[in-house]
């Protein structure tokens, strides 16, 4: 598959992409000043690909999903020079007509599913309630609708379980609900935001190739967000790297895994446990994320960058092409490349 957004050079045909963002900013006004948690993003999903966005907690990830939804509240202002759905802009919506654009064409997936669940409701009535309100559904059709669906997401003995209620079920099971619930109208659009956490390691593989199966099945464009390189690795088919606020790294997935040319995304490599490293010490990223209403001058990276040179504390590098499937924001991505090859 090709990867939409990675460069104009390499996007494919505008008529694939489902998501296609330009310019992206959310700021929080209601504060005494106002905070700009995400700037200038840009993103594209395709049909049938699988876009992972990844960055620590406070990299602007669940903002950028929440302002692409929707779901944002009288105090965030949201700000894009472009923002499609395939083909409808977003940008020209009402509320309401957004509204109903969530769970039909895109939908979210949630990373705290008992919270997300019901706790009164059957399982089955939650699911079915999507069918009876967007399908106008029978109780009996959205009943038998339910079924097929937890049976579509791995859950077992389903025609038993769909009278369960949440509490009754497994964390990753309880996932595989959220997930059931998402695409129960065959949405063209997946968000799952940090659906994997809190979960096992078996279980975060089962719930990610949950999503890689169902992306193809479906033909689904999913963008996933994750602070975990490792949860990836196997499934995504472009990477988009977020810190500060902003995409600092961007390209086809084999590319940035294989060499990555920001050093963020090398740090983010390294801190992932490895094998052949068993009993030696576990690498981390030295210091802490900047918090959105303190964002260093220059590169926002550069007090945690072992890289860092004069200027990336006083000129912020632009996210520039440097390969035909690659983009990114450092002075110094040429020499991190080089010392990779």
């Amino acid at each position: 598959m090709t990867i939409g957004g990675a460069v104009s050079s390499v996007d494919s045909a505008e008529s694939d992409h489902i998501l296609r963002v330009r310019g992206l900013s959310v700021a929080f006004t209601g504060g005494s000043r106002t905070v700009d948690a995400v700037r200038d993003v840009d993103l594209d999903v395709s049909r049938g690909e699988l876009v992972a966005l990844l960055g620590e907690s406070g990299s602007g990830k669940s903002v950028t999903a929440r302002a692409i939804m929707g779901l944002v509240d009288e105090h965030t202002s949201v700000r894009a020079s472009e923002m499609r759905l395939g083909d409808i802009d977003l940008l020209a919506l009402s509320e309401g007509a957004r509204r109903r654009l969530r769970g039909e064409r895109m939908s979210l997936v949630l990373q705290d599913a008992l919270s997300a669940l019901n706790p009164v409701l059957s399982i089955g009535d939650q699911i079915g309630e999507l069918f009876r309100v967007h399908r106008r559904a029978t109780r009996k059709q959205a009943h038998a609708s339910a079924v097929d669906l937890l049976g579509l997401v791995g859950i077992p003995a389903p025609s038993r379980r769909v009278d369960d209620y949440p509490h009754q079920f497994s964390g990753g099971m309880r996932q595989r609900i959220l997930i059931a619930m998402a695409i129960a109208l065959e949405p063209e659009l997946l968000i799952a935001d940090e659906p994997t956490t809190a979960l096992d390691v078996t279980v975060q593989a089962q719930i990610l190739e949950l999503l890689d199966s169902l992306r193809a099945q479906l033909n689904m464009g999913v963008l996933l967000i994750t602070h975990d390189l490792g949860v990836v690795m196997e499934v995504a088919d472009r990477l988009a790297v977020m810190y500060g606020g902003r995409i600092v790294e961007r390209g086809d997935a084999d590319s940035v895994l294989d060499a990555p040319a920001h050093p963020y995304t090398e740090a983010l490599l390294r801190s992932v446990p490895q094998v052949e490293a068993r009993g030696g010490q576990l690498l981390t990223i030295p210091g802490s994320p900047p918090s959105p209403a303190q964002i260093p001058s220059g590169c926002a990276f550069h007090p945690r960058c072992h890289l860092a040179i004069d200027r990336c504390s006083t000129e912020r590098p632009e996210l520039l092409q440097i390969t035909p499937l690659r983009s990114t924001a450092c002075f110094r991505s040429e020499e991190l490349i080089d010392e990779r090859g």
